[in-house]
């Protein structure tokens, strides 16, 4: 059907539009405080028992009663892209699922259940690519079942705001009571400009092995055991980046090293990982130890990091940012970076 409200607008949607990205604009409650009326674009993942459920591009999801409907159309699927590497969501996310790979998996029609010892959330969740196969309430409980087995939270990974993401399985999950803890987003940019970004940088060690040293610096772990040197090793072609400390002025006292330095060295002022995938080259754990900021240590290595890749035939980049980390933002758009998705962790409760 067709609402036409007093202004003749007209809502030129049907329930049978939900999963189709949408524009709505919607009539404020009378008495509420501000503007008369509200526009949400999103994906529309649900119009039951009257209300329309929206999910925007971040994930948030705005419940939209039908009598307020103001007038509504079908928007593009996709918006066109300014900038970086044309991507498609589906080989974005099988790339990044490479790079980050689990101890053990097993799957569940086109979803990969994932497990690597609670390490991380991207290596211990379900990565929906498509139809489990079966029900969603029999998959979601054989997920629970099988994270169960392994003494781990069961954890459902989707994505939002890019052409074929998981907009009505994120819904579906929320409204069977599953809370969404972290969210992050999926950056993507060209990678010569990283590489031009400095010169050959002789304090940046580039080595497609993991030393010691570099797990001192890592941040995600005090004690790397089996499932954590498991997943940083694992992938296509694994680069590691090493500032050593004597590469670089201290500017002020660094903190005592979670552990004692032995025969390899002390912690490294700087580190970072690569992953090389075809064309695609990812960024992930570049940290620098709080004595050593503020001197482009982030950026050489960075910049080390492809080089290499581009060496090794990529030709486009990707990394993974949490919304709330404003440093590194500002970081990766000063390097040509756009958001190209989001993504979020939904959890059984």
């Amino acid at each position: 059907m067709e609402f036409t409200a007093a202004a003749r607008l007209k809502v030129r949607l049907t329930p049978a539009d939900v999963g189709k990205r949408v524009s709505v604009r919607a009539a404020v409650p009378s008495g509420a405080p501000g503007s008369k009326f509200t526009d949400t674009v999103g994906v529309l993942t649900s119009w039951t028992d009257g209300v329309l459920l929206i999910t925007r591009r971040t994930g948030e999801s705005v419940r939209i009663p039908e009598d307020l409907l103001v007038a509504g159309k079908q928007v593009p699927a996709e918006p066109a892209r300014r900038r970086g590497p044309s991507a498609g969501f589906a080989e974005l996310a099988r790339v990044a699922a490479r790079a980050w790979q689990p101890v053990e998996s097993e799957r569940l029609g086109e979803w990969e259940l994932r497990a690597a010892g609670g390490f991380t959330r991207r290596a211990n969740s379900v990565l929906p690519l498509g139809d489990p196969g079966t029900g969603l309430d029999d998959a979601l409980a054989r997920v629970r079942a099988w994270y169960a087995a392994r003494g781990l939270p069961a954890y459902v990974q989707i994505a939002t705001g890019a052409a074929g993401t998981q907009e009505e399985l994120g819904a579906a999950l929320a409204e069977r009571g599953w809370r969404r803890e972290v969210s992050a987003e999926v950056w993507t940019g060209s990678l010569a400009p990283v590489a031009d970004l400095t010169d050959d940088d002789a304090r940046v060690r580039v080595e497609h092995t993991l030393g010691d040293a570099w797990t001192r610096r890592y941040q995600r772990t005090s004690e790397p055991g089996p499932d954590v040197l498991a997943v940083l090793t694992a992938g296509p072609s694994v680069s590691f980046a090493t500032v050593p400390v004597a590469s670089a002025p201290v500017a002020a006292p660094e903190p005592a090293p979670r552990t004692a330095p032995d025969a390899a060295g002390d912690v490294p002022a700087a580190i970072g990982r690569c992953v090389v995938d075809g064309r695609w080259a990812g960024f992930m754990a570049v940290e620098v130890g709080p004595a050593h900021r503020r001197q482009g240590l982030a950026t050489a290595v960075m910049a080390a990091l492809a080089r290499r890749a581009l060496d090794e035939g990529a030709s486009a980049a990707w990394l993974q940012v949490e919304t709330d980390n404003a440093p590194a933002r500002a970081l990766y758009a000063g390097m040509g970076f756009s958001v190209h998705h989001h993504y979020h962790h939904f959890r059984a409760v």
